[in-house]
């Protein structure tokens, strides 16, 4: 039976984790077990807070989607782990890192669920209808007992062996209360009744447990995207399938008409239409061709393709996207923990409660000592705070999950909450809102009688030692011989130099020619005319004057406008921050549709306005490359990595990545902040709102023990299934407010 996942106990904070010479390492140290009882976060946090006190553990790394825990520590301190783990009443199963249960071994193991689970119900109604329909005979109640103790059997040992040991360790968890209601309910007589309750919380348990498995489904779907085989080109020229685990980099792999891309890579020869959507969201097909990137768990729909390998398996884009968004699940929102320490209080206060009610009721109310009892068993369920515990993490794994299946990929249950506060967005210009793609359009001598190929050798040189994509450009639009830089160096927001063939020479922007006083009124009056058109501008210059002007043209991405419209809907202001000049900016900006623009900022400039926009709004995100941006956005309160697609850097760094470039996910991923906290608060209002209802029924009399079960799981149950609801609104047009 998947084991609950709701606990009053508060989860202690532990790095540490380790290995064991058994198992097979998921990494160099990291040992992997399965812990089967181990749903969700909450059950995460018992396990974190009981190794909170273990010395030499190292690391501690929770994969809840398929039930795992990676431990890294000393070889002493990994007895001690396990020895902790058993105490809670887990059984932690050493398996090796390549361990997934098949598809046969999951039915098999959920028909034997279904079965218990049935049996158990079966013989509780059984003892229930003899009470309550068949007239005393000899030996009815021992003919209860035995159906209400097998019944118990089929459906609550784990339960009782699990409540024991929270007992021991003095923490009241939903085992330990189950276990309390059930044992003092058989104690009292109500045998049937007892049954009853223990069975209906297991089939609740196990339609709960496969409801929030839906959600990560979501997720662990990902995984099974890339093929375990590759088909890798051998020394001697042949073709063979090899376990893509065991293919290095730099071999070279064929992908056939219809096959999955097992590894991220270069195309070597071929062409194709790729479908990008499990890692990009993408719609439509991308074309590729040689020199093109493509990534694991993509479909080649057209020709064949030989790709070189350019990262294992474990390292590609789609496994760093998996790790990523397990690593979101296990974080928690501000939300979150708050209702986690709601529930740390809340239990045991009614716990109090429950015993006050059993022990003061008679004197105090005149119930009788069974009468009081009863009360203060019914009291115990309704003390369980499934629902509470429950109603965060389903919501918050379900807006992961439906983020992912848009190539957003949200880095936290923190981000998927406060992005729903952003009131001002800055945008990079270049790679944000153009495509990031500019190509060279024109190149002027500015010195009569130059050598217009020497000048384009030396702009071309220099421009190939920077990743900038203006620099890029320039360096790809002029052919030609590359010559030796010496002493290189980049300026950030400023431009690069270096020297060759002993000459001093700059590649600048027109901020910093102005700074060193070379900017002539002519050229000023020539960058005009192109800056006007939106052109960014390099100019080759020495420390005697501007040597050539080099325009290049970028374009405005096709969803930019779009993107800044909804903005604006959801009441963000975008803003754009760039160091290109001023008239450039300008042109782009009305392009993209953006009203206040600041341009001509260093990287420090950047930063200093995000945070004049964050005094001036209060909560402001940041979109840019991921990269040459970190500075801006490591100020803003989100950051917002654009081009990501491949960029391991931005994946690791950002707080959303947006994996397809489209600045259109950007107000999605707000719009989906605000619907995720639409339902959080629902969830916690319905959990409340029925627990509040059942205190009142059972002071009142009228509520029983099974009833409180029956409504605290359904409450469960309720909360999952509108949690769920984010699933299905994977737009923008679906998920507004």
């Amino acid at each position: 039976m998947a084991e609950h996942c709701c606990s009053s106990g508060t989860s202690g904070q532990t790095t540490g984790a380790t290995t064991e010479p058994q198992p097979e390492a998921a990494s160099a140290r990291e040992v992997l077990f399965r812990i089967s009882a181990m749903d969700c976060a909450t059950e995460e946090g018992e396990i974190r807070h009981a190794l909170s006190g273990v010395d030499g553990i190292r690391g501690l790394r929770f994969k809840l989607a398929e039930r795992v825990l990676a431990i890294d520590a000393e070889a002493a301190a990994l007895n001690s782990a396990l020895a902790a783990i058993r105490r809670l009443g887990f059984n932690p199963e050493p398996i090796s890192a390549d361990h997934r249960p098949s598809a046969a071994q999951t039915r098999a193991e959920r028909r034997r669920e279904r079965l218990r689970l049935a049996g158990s119900l079966a013989l509780a109604i059984t003892a229930e209808l003899l009470h309550l329909v068949i007239p005393a005979y000899p030996g009815h109640e021992l003919v209860e007992i035995a159906l209400a103790i097998a019944a118990i059997a089929l459906a609550g040992f784990s339960v009782f062996r699990k409540g024991l040991a929270a007992l021991r360790q003095g923490r009241l968890n939903i085992n330990a209360l189950m276990s309390v209601a059930v044992t003092g309910a058989f104690l009292i007589g109500r045998f049937p009744e007892a049954a009853m309750v223990m069975a209906l919380y297991a089939v609740a348990e196990a339609i709960e447990a496969r409801a929030v498995e839906r959600a990560r489904q979501a997720i662990t779907s990902l995984m099974a995207l890339a093929p375990d085989e590759a088909e890798i080109r051998q020394s001697d020229g042949r073709w063979q399938r090899v376990a893509a685990s065991a293919v290095s980099i730099g071999d070279v792999a064929r992908v056939r008409p219809g096959e999955r891309l097992p590894l991220d890579g270069t195309v070597l020869s071929g062409e194709s239409a790729i479908n990008q959507a499990p890692i990009t969201g993408e719609s439509l097909p991308v074309d590729k061709g040689p020199g093109d990137a493509v990534f694991a768990g993509t479909i080649n729909q057209g020709g064949a393709l030989e790709i070189q390998v350019t990262a294992p398996a474990s390292l590609s884009t789609l496994a760093r996207i998996i790790q990523a968004v397990e690593e979101a699940q296990a974080s928690r929102a501000p939300i979150q923990r708050f209702v986690d320490r709601f529930a740390a209080r809340y239990t045991p206060a009614v716990f109090v409660v429950a015993l006050a009610v059993a022990l003061l009721a008679p004197p105090v109310l005149g119930f009788t000592p069974m009468q009081a009892i009863y009360k203060a068993l019914v009291l115990l369920v309704i003390a369980c705070p499934c629902a509470l515990v429950i109603a965060t993490p389903v919501t918050v794994v379900s807006g992961l999950a439906t983020a992912a299946r848009r190539g957003i990929i949200i880095k936290g249950g923190l981000y998927i909450e406060e992005a729903r506060k952003i009131r001002a967005l800055a945008l990079d210009k270049t790679g944000t809102i153009t495509l990031g793609k500019p190509k060279l359009v024109a190149f002027s001598p500015q010195q009569e009688g130059a050598d217009a190929d020497a000048l384009k050798q030396w702009a071309s040189s220099l421009a190939e030692r920077s990743d900038h994509p203006v620099s890029r450009a320039v360096a790809t639009g002029l052919d030609g011989e590359r010559l030796a830089v010496e002493a290189f160096e980049a300026l950030p927001g400023r431009g690069v130099r270096g020297v060759i063939a002993g000459r001093p020479l700059m590649l600048a922007n027109h901020r910093w020619i102005e700074e060193l006083g070379l900017c002539s009124s002519t050229l000023e009056a020539s960058m005009q005319v192109h800056e006007r058109q939106g052109r960014s501008l390099s100019l080759l210059a020495d420390d005697s004057g501007v040597l050539a002007l080099i325009a290049v043209a970028d374009t405005v991405r096709p969803s930019s406008a779009a993107a800044m419209e909804a903005l604006r809907a959801l009441g963000v202001t975008p803003v754009m921050l760039t160091g290109d000049n001023a008239a450039t900016a300008s042109a782009i900006a009305a392009l993209a549709g953006i009203e206040q623009v600041k341009s001509n900022l260093l990287p420090q400039e950047k930063l200093e306005a995000v945070a004049d926009l964050q005094a001036r709004y209060g909560f402001a995100a940041m979109a840019g490359d991921g990269i040459n941006d970190a500075p801006a956005l490591a100020q803003a309160d989100i950051g917002f990595a654009m081009g990501a697609a491949g960029t391991h850097i931005a994946i690791e760094a950002a707080d959303v990545v947006i994996m397809n470039d489209d600045l259109m996910r950007v107000p999605e991923t707000i719009a989906l902040s605000r619907r995720t906290f639409t339902i959080l608060r629902q969830n916690i209002a319905l959990a409340l709102g029925i627990k509040a209802l059942f205190l009142v029924l059972t002071v009142a009399g009228n509520a029983t023990m099974w009833m409180a079960v029956f409504a605290d799981m359904g409450t469960s149950l309720i909360v999952i299934a509108n949690g769920l609801r984010l699933l299905r609104t994977p737009t923008l047009g679906k998920i507004k407010g």
